[in-house]
């Protein structure tokens, strides 16, 4: 099996660290997180990244679209449990595309990673419309933070 070469690469300048400490309510009954909150692990890193750098979802719905979530995956390495503070690491991915995308690693506290996963994102206009360019908002972003030149 031929593994597809990675076709866009991410900007690691623009990477935003979060941490949390792990609720017990997001554990399973064996006591590790449940590996669907590792989902909203990636949320929260979305959202702190929104924060740093002006793109919250309140930020770019205020320009007339939304960013609903159309791909994500997530790769489990080692369990984690009630009480453990861990870092997400935020990056964006700088594609052409009319998409955005991001990569997380979760960290824990020894520094090993405990998780990485990725989301891809599409832009919609205000009547739910695909956007099959990037919004002049998006563009005017990557500018201001040296994506695009």
């Amino acid at each position: 099996m031929t593994k597809r070469k990675e076709q866009f690469k991410e900007a690691s300048a623009l990477t935003v660290s979060h941490e949390i400490r792990i609720r017990f309510n997001e554990t399973d009954p064996l006591g590790i997180v449940w590996h669907g909150n590792y989902i909203t692990y990636f949320e929260d890193g979305r959202e702190a990244f929104g924060r740093q750098h002006g793109l919250t979802y309140l930020d770019i719905g205020n320009t007339g679209y939304t960013t609903p979530i159309v791909k994500s995956k997530c790769e489990h390495k080692l369990s984690l449990r009630y009480g453990d503070v861990v870092t997400i690491e935020t990056t964006v991915v700088d594609t052409p595309a009319a998409k955005m995308v991001y990569r997380f690693k979760i960290i824990d506290a020894k520094g090993e990673i405990a998780c990485t996963g990725e989301t891809v994102q599409v832009f919609l206009d205000k009547e739910g419309n695909l956007m099959l360019t990037n919004p002049p908002f998006y563009e005017e972003w990557k500018r201001k933070v040296g994506l695009l030149l």
